[in-house]
């Protein structure tokens, strides 16, 4: 389980990007929706150690998620992948997870190959990250996220930039990893993939929790898009 108590992050020039935030993620993938500047990435990245929160806390499993054993234990999409471009996809692989242990890249050739064939860039191994294409980079960071053969995999706009085929190939990818006893932490603005693959949701606006719970309950009959700008503008008129 992650559980989030009375988080809170504020920037200079009282900024507050994340308000009294609190919430119990306990489902095997958790779409957490929000426009634009709502605090979804600020969040996941105080999940992850990026961030500090100003104040609160976040555990798995009842430890801090920035302690060095919960972090063995995750694995992380940004929203945008940073890359060294002139290694190849397989380089990349081998350098990411020297980064959990410099000694397990010389035996897992085998499960690098198998990370990118799994997410559809197994071809393009041996090419250089300065010819691959946006989508080509999304699966590589997915790729990457998986490395360390994580439980909990938290994942940042992970569709964006890619063509139909490949986002439905990249949600099979997560259904998967679901069936395999996975927990997928999603941050999404896409609505429709929400209601294909999320057993749950969480709903945040300018830093605040709206809604936590599942679709059917939030969407009331109707569809998923309608309740949410119904949701986002009944908070706005308070």
């Amino acid at each position: 389980m992650i559980q989030f108590s009375h988080l809170t992050k504020a920037y200079k020039k009282r900024q507050v990007a994340v308000n009294d935030f609190s919430l119990a993620v306990d489902v095997p993938i958790f779409g957490f929706l929000g426009q634009n500047g709502a605090g979804k990435t600020t969040i996941i990245k105080m999940i992850v150690g990026l961030l500090t929160p100003t104040s609160g806390t976040i555990t798995m499993d009842g430890k801090p998620s920035t302690d060095s054993a919960s972090k063995r234990r995750m694995g992380f999409m940004p929203e945008t992948p940073y890359f060294y471009e002139r290694m190849t996809g397989l380089e990349f692989m081998r350098l990411c997870d020297a980064l959990y242990d410099p000694h397990a890249a010389a035996g897992r050739e085998a499960r690098y190959v198998a990370l990118l064939k799994r997410v559809g860039i197994y071809d393009a191994r041996d090419f250089e990250i300065r010819t691959y294409s946006k989508g080509m980079r999304q699966r590589l960071g997915f790729a990457q996220a998986l490395v360390n053969d994580p439980e909990y995999l938290f994942l940042d706009e992970p569709l964006d930039g890619l063509d139909p085929i490949g986002r439905r190939e990249m949600k099979e990818v997560m259904r998967e990893l679901k069936k395999e006893g996975k927990k997928i932490f999603l941050n999404t603005h896409i609505l429709n993939d929400v209601e294909e693959i999320c057993d749950a949701v969480g709903i945040i606006h300018k830093g605040r929790l709206l809604y936590a719970g599942t679709v059917k309950e939030f969407c009331k009959g109707k569809p998923l898009e309608e309740r949410f700008m119904e949701v986002v503008g009944e908070h706005e008129k308070k």
